[in-house]
């Protein structure tokens, strides 16, 4: 499966190197709201980084309103990837179309729809460890559906952010250990060769299926926000990004827990939990997430997309 994925990944990165002309992307003081997708990095309910989720603080950088639909747990279908939780397709599209309908409706012109979904689709419990007949096609194909889905109704300005280098997160680094997500034995090293396969993998069959949707869509603006390359940056240059008190740590967490092999996650483990302004020195807040101060750092750069300025992490396709 891995060379196999290595080998589609070569072949869809030569095609990528014909590269279509850019759009220009919205305008300077076009946007007022800001409506987000997707699972637990983007949920601002159940919020995943201990603090105040990514959107919020964009809404707030940006001086738009927020209408925030992303619920933890969620894939893109769950009629793909099944998770009992409220996946994009079948949930928070639905969802999101009921409660702006009729005098609700947003000005399109105004709005700028955000997607950022895959790690449950790609992670453990998912394709990681195999899920029925779905495949990383079918998941790729779920995400750029999205678009053509919110453009039908009415959508024009779109952000689609990718799936960040999930091998670097604790969960599946080479030297993880049993924790809250996932307690049974398995070979950390091989986990976190296929997810990186798959992240990048998913990542380009994306940008290209995007790159072949934008030009059908009229009127659309199209924005890929590349999340993968900006948390490599954090990951490998913290000095530039996080600020904490603590010595600056990119392979723990704020709230890291190690667990007993097939032990109940009903526990909390043995937990080793950073306070106050130390927890600003981390890029992880847990096995799977985030920090909030890494989370600030994507709420700028998104805040910047919204305010129509020149971003170093996106590429407008239209």
């Amino acid at each position: 499966m891995v060379a196999l994925l290595s080998t589609t990944l070569a072949l869809l990165s030569a095609a990528s190197s014909i590269a279509p002309a850019l759009g220009k992307g919205v305008s300077r003081g076009q946007i007022k709201n800001l409506v987000t997708f997707g699972d637990s990095y983007t949920d601002t309910v159940v919020v995943s980084n201990g603090g105040t989720q990514w959107p919020i603080y964009a809404a707030g950088y940006a001086h738009v309103n927020l209408f925030p639909f992303a619920r933890s747990g969620a894939t893109c279908s769950n009629n793909i990837t099944f998770r009992p939780f409220p996946s994009v397709f079948e949930s928070q599209l639905p969802t999101y179309f009921n409660a702006t309908s009729g005098k609700n409706h947003l000005n399109p012109e105004e709005t700028i729809y955000t997607l950022w979904i895959g790690t449950n689709d790609v992670g453990s419990n998912a394709l990681l460890t195999g899920s029925d007949n779905a495949s990383l096609v079918d998941v790729t194909e779920c995400m750029v559906n999205w678009v053509k889905t919110l453009h039908a109704s009415g959508a024009r300005n779109f952000l689609f952010q990718n799936m960040i280098p999930l091998q670097n997160v604790p969960l599946y680094a080479p030297v993880s250990y049993p924790d809250r997500y996932w307690t049974a034995q398995r070979n950390t090293t091989e986990w976190s060769v296929f997810i990186t396969e798959l992240v990048l993998s998913g990542n380009l069959l994306t940008k290209l299926m995007l790159q072949a949707l934008a030009p059908t869509l009229p009127d659309s603006h199209i924005g890929i926000f590349d999340s993968h390359s900006l948390f490599a940056d954090m990951f490998a240059h913290p000095a530039l990004y996080l600020n904490g008190t603590a010595p600056l740590n990119t392979t723990s967490a704020v709230k890291a827990c190690i667990f007993e092999l097939n032990e109940s996650t009903s526990d909390t483990g043995d937990c080793t939990i950073a306070q106050g302004s130390d927890k600003d020195s981390f890029l992880w807040f847990d096995e799977l997430h985030p920090s909030e101060q890494s989370d600030r750092i994507v709420a700028r750069e998104v805040a910047q997309v919204i305010e129509g300025h020149a971003n170093q992490w996106t590429t407008w396709l239209s």
